[in-house]
């Protein structure tokens, strides 16, 4: 059990700490021994308060030598007290004693946290029965100190110890890829609440029978590495049986790859939390809906109820509040919980832009096909593309687009997802988009791939070879599929490139006359999303088409009507054969005869045909842009530093906003007995001790994985989370100081973890990177591989 011992050391007021201690040597001092009670509070701070827990407290003189800066020497002599005093006195201080707090009550030095009292071998024993005590002293957090001393006092705290005050400045070896280990272990380690806690007696929390829990290994596993950090050898430690805890209960953090350190630092608080929880069974608390009681009753009750079934060190240090409001988009019914958190995970809302073309088609003929180069979020969604896209080639309301991605002159891939990350398409991918009246967005598509006689071969070859355009058309199907109906659909998807007189003679002006369309008119001015921006200033043109691009052209078609139009009685339809291709649109199956009926038993979802032209027809159409699809833009990222920061209240304010709900989350409306996509909107209601903040870098999928390197500005001595507090009434503070981070540098697969952290005896930064532990500046320690920050409230 650990005990207090309180000292009254002979030295005056006026002395220093270091002072006290040398005019100590060979002195004697008049103490008291009490028991120690870990939830004290650390409450004894003059000879008053010590009264009140005297009943259990009896008289001691320790003779004090000073053999080191750092260590102290203790004789317990039987000649200078009672015999009953001397033998409980031995038996506090035995070799398997657990750490010792030494308060003096003279008022000359505040608190001595001292460990490892060991008793010197019976040889060392003089004949008086002297008992000799070595102190090893334990490095303390200024909150411990400010506890217990008063202004009034000389500082006798760790630094009057000269190496004392460079403890806690111990690295971590890397054992082999475990510095994301190593850097999650400094930031707790250097968490003042933590570090008194497991500085003190907290064996005796630990909580065996959990189930949840780890059997009380990892937390004896953590405060075994904790306590070598802050011990006086400056050697670096090597956290190998740490490692091994780690991997039997959580075997992803096993061998020797990359991982998380976020991942790994989750886990470790959830884990120590259970080896410490003091609740031994759990109750069963059932939330109650909200039926219009106020928040405040609400939340009170809901973190009652969490607290019934968690009480640990854990839950007092980092556990917070936060209100979660889901709102029906139909009925507008709203539910409203309490949920606990531990950190918050922000986006991280980056500016950099990825310019991507693509290529728009109509799918009745209407239009001639045109390329755009449009700007949307690095790590977008195909929601902002077509978003972008819509603007650019002024889709109409009731038109959608339909975006493929084409590989090998077919459709490989449509990409239908609103949610998908722009991310999975590669800079060398093509894309084709299709323009479809909204009524056709259910219904059954034909696609056609095409191939041509080659009117330029190579020089060993004067013979036209066939060759596929690269450029598949889309269209909807009509009610009744024949050969004359998709021949009648084909020949009107071919009328924007058919090549006519008039074509001809406004093509040699095509440069001067000034009859194109700018599309950046149809732009809007003041859109509010910055990824809705389609001119690139270091791209003046937005689009890629001929002199009447994108025009309706003069004869209106209306494809899905039936109509003809005029200029396809010139067509020669003998110069276009057509064949039926499987679903997956690779093996040819047979020739369509045009008089053919019953063509299809089943219309599928889409009817792959392949049209082979005939030698003259490439004669009739301008085929340029069905040769030749664009590749998708390189990346281009905006300049560090400018505009691609964002502040730590911007990530905030990210992830506060109200937004809907993700497909894949659907929510239950009880009002309309179905699954919705409601609206979900989160507000902090109650703030922790120590506000863990994970910044959202890393983004996977199933194709991808990838890393935003968006300069995050965050403050470092006044974090005011005032304004993002929806219950100011039961706030002690919403004012934060930085005192750790978690840093990642390079990219995902080859990256290296670091720590900076805040050395409150040393009162400056250090940066912690495995075994080197080196000072920094205050203006270091911003940089774009913040990861994790650690905030302790003010």
């Amino acid at each position: 059990m650990a005990t207090a011992a309180t000292a009254s050391h002979p030295a005056s007021a006026s002395t220093s700490g270091r002072d006290a201690l040398a005019a100590a040597s060979s002195s004697t001092a008049a103490v008291c021994l009490v028991p120690f009670r870990q939830n004290s509070g650390f409450g004894f701070q003059n000879k008053h308060s010590f009264a009140g827990d005297s009943a259990g407290a009896y008289p001691l003189v320790l003779r004090i030598s000073v053999r080191e800066t750092s260590i102290l020497t203790l004789k317990i002599s039987k000649k200078d007290n009672p015999v009953e005093n001397y033998k409980r006195a031995n038996k506090i201080f035995n070799v398997d004693s657990q750490p010792v707090h030494v308060w003096d009550f003279s008022g000359q030095t505040n608190l001595i946290l001292m460990n490892e009292w060991n008793r010197l071998h019976h040889d060392c024993c003089n004949a008086d029965q002297e008992n000799l005590l070595e102190v090893q002293v334990y490095a303390m957090s200024d909150s411990l100190t400010s506890k217990i001393g008063g202004s009034n006092k000389a500082d006798l705290s760790y630094r009057s110890f000269g190496r004392a005050g460079s403890m806690g400045l111990i690295g971590l070896e890397n054992l082999g890829n475990t510095c994301f280990m190593n850097s999650s272990i400094q930031c707790l380690a250097h968490t003042p609440k933590l570090v008194d806690y497991f500085l003190g007696d907290y064996a005796r929390n630990i909580n065996q029978t959990n189930p949840l829990g780890l059997n009380g290994e990892l937390a004896l596993a953590f405060g075994e590495l904790l306590r070598s950090l802050w011990a006086i050898d400056r050697k670096p430690v090597a956290p190998h049986h740490f490692k091994e805890k780690i991997a039997c209960f959580a075997p992803q953090f096993s061998g020797f790859n990359q991982h998380d350190s976020q991942e790994l630092l989750a886990f470790l608080l959830d884990g120590l939390h259970e080896d410490l929880n003091q609740v031994k069974c759990k109750p069963y608390e059932e939330a109650k809906d909200a039926s219009g009681r106020p928040d405040e009753e609400v939340a009170d009750e809901y973190w009652s109820n969490h607290l019934a079934r968690n009480d640990s060190v854990i839950v007092d240090t980092c556990h917070g509040q936060y209100k979660s409001t889901l709102t029906c988009p139909t009925c507008s019914k709203r539910s409203v919980t309490f949920d606990p958190f531990m950190y918050l995970s922000l986006p991280v809302p980056s500016t950099a832009k990825r310019a991507m073309t693509v290529t728009v088609f109509s799918t009745d003929g209407s239009r001639e096909p045109c390329s755009y180069d449009v700007s949307v979020p690095k790590f977008g969604t195909l929601s902002d593309l077509i978003q972008a896209l819509s603007i650019a080639c002024s889709l109409g309301d009731d038109e959608i687009l339909l975006v493929t991605e084409v590989y090998n002159n077919c459709i490989i891939r449509y990409l239908e997802e609103p949610s998908d990350s722009v991310s999975l398409l590669r800079d060398g991918d093509k894309l084709a988009a299709y323009r479809l009246p909204k009524k056709y967005e259910k219904s059954p598509l034909v696609v056609f791939t095409h191939k041509h006689f080659d009117e330029h071969p190579s020089d060993d070859n004067m013979t036209p070879q066939k060759k596929e355009f690269e450029a598949p058309l889309l269209a909807a199907l009509p009610d009744t599929v024949n050969g004359l109906s998709l021949q009648n659909i084909y020949m009107k998807l071919l009328n924007p490139f058919r090549v006519s007189m008039e074509a001809s003679s406004l093509s040699g002006s095509a440069g001067s006359n000034g009859d194109s369309v700018d599309l950046m008119d149809a732009v809007h001015s003041d859109s509010d999303s910055s990824f809705q921006k389609i001119q690139l200033d270091d791209d003046p043109e937005s689009s890629n088409c001929r002199t009447n691009e994108c025009e309706i052209t003069k004869a209106a078609i209306e494809l899905y009507d039936g109509s003809t139009v005029d200029s396809n009685k010139e067509a020669n339809v003998e110069d276009f054969e057509f064949y039926l291709k499987n679903e997956r649109g690779d093996v040819q199956q047979q020739k369509i005869e045009i008089n053919e009926l019953d063509l299809l038993e089943t219309i599928p979802s889409r009817l792959q045909v392949n049209v082979h032209w005939q030698q003259n027809a490439s004669r009739q159409y301008d085929t340029t842009m069905l040769n030749d699809l664009p590749e998708i833009h390189k990346l281009e990222l905006i300049t560090k530093g400018t505009e691609d920061s964002v502040a730590l209240h911007g990530c905030l304010e990210a992830f506060l906003k109200e937004e809907p709900l993700g497909p894949e989350d659907m929510w239950y409306c009880p009002c309309c007995k179905k699954h919705q996509q409601a609206m979900k909107k989160l507000d902090l209601w109650r703030l922790p001790e120590v506000l863990v903040i994970h910044l959202k870098r890393f983004s996977y999928t199933q194709f991808t994985r990838n890393k935003l390197e968006t300069f995050v500005d965050f403050p470092t001595t006044d974090l005011d989370l005032s304004s993002y507090i929806a219950d100011k009434s039961k706030q002690p503070s919403s004012h934060y100081r930085l005192y750790a981070i978690s840093n990642h540098y390079g990219n995902m697969g080859g990256g290296h973890y670091t720590a900076s952290i805040y050395h409150e005896e040393g009162k400056g930064w250090y940066k912690f990177d495995d075994d080197s532990v080196t000072p920094m500046s205050e203006d270091s320690i911003k940089t774009p591989a913040a990861y994790v920050l650690f905030y302790r409230r003010e």
